[in-house]
């Protein structure tokens, strides 16, 4: 079983017929930017959720990108049951956005956690790749510990980096 998409604007038009909007984003995700009036519900407390306040009206869930709703589909349906009636929004926020429906952003949040260690994976291995070209071959070292570091992430699920972003300053504000 899994979930039917929506485009942004049916999403709306559905909202303002009484539907539930739910934001499936964990809290550092949601803190800058969001859909108003939108339940926070993050997808990592997904079994402790209960629906049952929003019994009888439809379920819209959202993400980002579209992706993650997407790949979850299932087990979002499989929270809710058969009885309900629940869509994905098709894009996600970025589609929401692009549609020209209102969002909440909040620039004194930090951005996404996910986007900083982009950021910063992406910054030090350029560094160590300059240096490596331009000062001495034994800096090659610094973009090979980060892309180990990632490919760890990827494989365990710990980022390590992600863990000391979340001690920085601008991050303890979420």
């Amino acid at each position: 079983m899994s979930l039917p998409s929506i485009n942004a604007t049916d999403a709306r038009n559905l909202l303002d017929q009484g539907a539930v909007l739910v934001d499936i984003r964990e809290a550092n995700e949601r803190a800058r930017e969001k859909i108003p009036g939108a339940f926070h519900m993050p997808l990592s407390s997904l079994d402790d959720a209960d629906f049952a306040l929003h019994q009888g009206r439809p379920v819209i869930f959202h993400c980002k990108s579209g992706a993650r709703t997407g790949a979850n589909a299932p087990r979002l349906a499989a929270k809710l049951g058969e009885d309900w009636e629940a869509y994905v929004v098709e894009g996600g926020l970025d589609a929401w956005k692009k549609a020209g429906l209102p969002v909440a952003t909040d620039r004194s949040q930090p951005i996404e956690l996910q986007r900083q260690v982009q950021i910063v994976a992406g910054s030090i291995t350029f560094i160590g790749t300059m240096l490596g070209l331009f000062v001495a071959p034994v800096y090659f070292i610094i973009p090979a510990f980060i892309g180990a570091g990632l490919v760890f992430a990827g494989v365990s699920g710990f980022c390590g980096m992600a863990r000391v972003l979340m001690l920085a300053p601008w991050n303890r504000r979420v």
